[in-house]
């Protein structure tokens, strides 16, 4: 099934340069994660005024009924939480990014059979709410499969021609050391496709190797991308430090031993200053706080912190 109102190439040419693409801010810079499907989340107005922050990564953006753009492949872009959501913080002066994919459910690069359906698809999501910025959280199967990742490097290009201003992030996995295989394949790719991604970002947690380290470990990990990227677009070491980016994420990881610290975040956060990087954020807003009665899990990060803690440095990231 493919996706339905495309713009064919000679109304693409003609689009609009996307909303807010004259900004002195720069939407997905600094926006961290904030994921209405589980956790108790916060009223995204309240938590802006509350952190001082003026961005959220709203996640996640799947596959329903085949190459169709919904919110957890479920909820409609029209007239839900979602969108209600969005509706206020673009009111109140904030900006969204969407993220499109993740680890779990249907993916839109997988269930989109060509390079055009699939931008179509992302097409909609920017045109639902006039966005100047999207995140691609390419992850599991859909990072996995060579003819995805090509399918998805395409639909970039398209978008990125057919859209003037608009911020693309690509997110994907890591190693300590930097990318595996197939996040360098992704760079590799969008370079020969002469795609510019505005962020190339790693995720440097969930490692399960033992690794105990996190502020050292993101260090490497970004290194690693920032070596590839130069090499892959023929860069400057600064240069490419400032198209690539992380994101963390704050407390507890999902592997047992892993855990990020305000302190080390902090850290974290001076290291992207020292080399502004392209994009810095966290999974998850709804983690930010800790945990009554301990534990932690999709409500609170499950270490000692200030609520918000996590979001207030990340607040004064300006790249």
């Amino acid at each position: 099934m493919t996706a339905t109102a495309q713009a064919t190439p000679q109304e693409s040419a003609k689009r609009q340069p996307a909303r807010g693409a004259d900004k002195a801010a720069v939407s997905g810079l600094n926006g961290p994660y904030l994921y209405l499907g589980w956790g108790n989340p916060p009223n995204a107005t309240e938590f802006l005024r509350a952190t001082g922050n003026t961005q959220l990564t709203m996640a996640f953006i799947l596959a329903k009924g085949g190459c169709e753009p919904a919110w957890d492949g479920q909820r409609p872009l029209a007239g839900g939480r979602d969108a209600q959501t969005i509706k206020a913080v673009q009111a109140a002066g904030g900006s969204i990014t969407p993220s499109i994919g993740g680890w779990s459910g249907n993916k839109l690069g997988e269930a989109c059979k060509s390079a055009a359906d699939l931008a179509g698809a992302y097409q909609k999501v920017i045109d639902a709410y006039k966005l100047d910025s999207i995140d691609i959280d390419i992850e599991s199967t859909e990072v996995e499969s060579e003819p995805v990742r090509k399918r998805v490097i395409d639909a970039l290009k398209i978008l990125k021609d057919r859209n003037r201003g608009l911020k693309v992030y690509v997110t994907f996995g890591t190693a300590p050391s930097g990318p595996i295989a197939p996040g360098k394949d992704l760079v590799r790719k969008g370079a020969k496709a002469g795609l510019d991604v505005d962020g190339w970002t790693v995720m440097p947690f969930d490692f399960g190797d033992g690794t105990t380290d996190m502020v050292a470990a993101t260090k490497s990990a970004v290194d690693g991308l920032k070596n590839i990227v130069k090499a892959e677009y023929g860069l400057s070491d600064d240069a490419a430090y400032r198209k690539v980016g992380f994101s963390s994420m704050n407390g507890k990881t999902d592997v047992r031993g892993e855990v990020v610290t305000p302190a080390g975040f902090q850290e974290m956060v001076n290291y992207a200053k020292q080399h502004h990087l392209a994009r810095v954020s966290f999974w998850a807003v709804n983690r930010d706080r800790p945990c009554a009665g301990g534990g932690d899990g999709g409500s609170c990060s499950g270490i000692d912190q200030k609520q918000w803690e996590f979001s207030k440095i990340l607040a004064g990231y300006q790249g």
